[in-house]
């Protein structure tokens, strides 16, 4: 099995460095203070409680900060917990940097910088086109440092370029399959539709929403991002309206965040392209941190269900 907190078993010890990806405070029922930490590093994240937390410990264990940690691994209501024996913050002479600690995508930024460049020249349309490019040149390099989601699905660092290069893999797959299909509007609406998330959230070392991101969201965000543009760009038709519906739609459903649902043929194919690779990257991510014969955790955002990793798949 591979090495780091992603891939501990139960029952197995732990004594390594990892990063407070959130710390929460809280209280037992005997009124005793705790800390909820959520420790991570290059592999995953797992939940800690530090019991009968004192105020020094409360100053000292917050996000962003690299701890010692030793403990063993056991597991509460389906996943797995650190059960913590002693922490400590990490220091100068323990040589160790955030950036160890950081999951990346695994495509470097300069691949999926040329594949989505590569997909941008395919579009034919030139307002489309001229708007998708005008908005990529803006956002280039957060772009290419941000996750797509603060948890559940490509969250890591170029997570948010990685989501859309393997959206974009999938589309060109099914349009040669629909040849109806425009290529043009599905291409934009997949490069376009979760850029908002560079202003919802905070960033990639421990992502959490910003006061924008609570307020407004990334879709309406985005929506008015392209309507601002045509206007720069003096863009007038029914390819704005249209675009901006496929970015208001994406999430499918209003209990799940679209103020419409996908009212046009290709509005409909993005957001079950979104949906498959959303689901495919936390299914794989989750199945390759178990043997053959094992179940994953939980997994909350796929209806909390524990998958089982046939044997024969090696």
């Amino acid at each position: 099995m591979k090495k780091g907190i992603g891939y501990a078993g139960v029952g197995t010890s732990f004594d390594d460095f990892l990063l407070i990806k959130e710390a929460r405070k809280g209280i037992t029922s005997t009124g005793n203070p705790f800390l909820t930490l959520i420790l991570r590093d290059q592999t995953g994240e797992i939940e800690a409680k530090l019991w009968d937390a004192t105020k020094e410990d409360e100053l000292a264990y917050v996000e962003e900060k690299i701890v010692k940690v030793t403990g063993e691994i056991n597991q509460f209501r389906g996943k797995n917990q650190l059960r913590i024996s002693s922490i400590r913050l990490a220091d100068p002479s323990d040589g160790v940097s955030i950036s160890q600690f950081i999951e990346n995508a695994p495509v470097d930024k300069d691949t999926l910088w040329k594949k989505i460049t590569e997909a941008l020249f395919e579009i034919q349309n030139p307002s489309i086109q001229r708007m998708t490019r005008a908005i990529l040149k803006k956002y280039h390099e957060p772009l290419l440092d941000y996750p797509a989601a603060a948890k559940n699905h490509h969250e890591y660092a170029s997570g948010l370029a990685h989501h859309i290069v393997s959206m974009l893999q999938i589309a060109g797959k099914l349009c040669e399959l629909y040849p109806e299909l425009n290529k043009d509007l599905l291409y934009a609406g997949i490069m376009l539709h979760d850029l908002g998330k560079l202003r919802e959230l905070s960033g990639v070392v421990s992502t959490t929403y910003t006061l924008d991101g609570k307020l407004l969201g990334h879709i309406p965000m985005m929506v008015e991002e392209i309507g601002m543009t045509a206007k720069e760009l003096q863009i007038e038709g029914e390819e704005v309206l249209i675009l901006q519906h496929l970015v208001l739609s994406h999430h499918g459903k209003a209990e799940w965040g679209s103020p419409t649902p996908p009212l046009v043929r290709e509005a409909e194919i993005l957001h079950l392209i979104d949906l498959l690779d959303a689901k495919l990257n936390m299914l794989n991510r989750a199945l390759d941190k178990v043997n053959p014969g094992e179940f994953t955790d939980r997994l909350f955002a796929m209806d909390n269900r524990a998958f089982y990793k046939p044997t024969f798949m090696e």
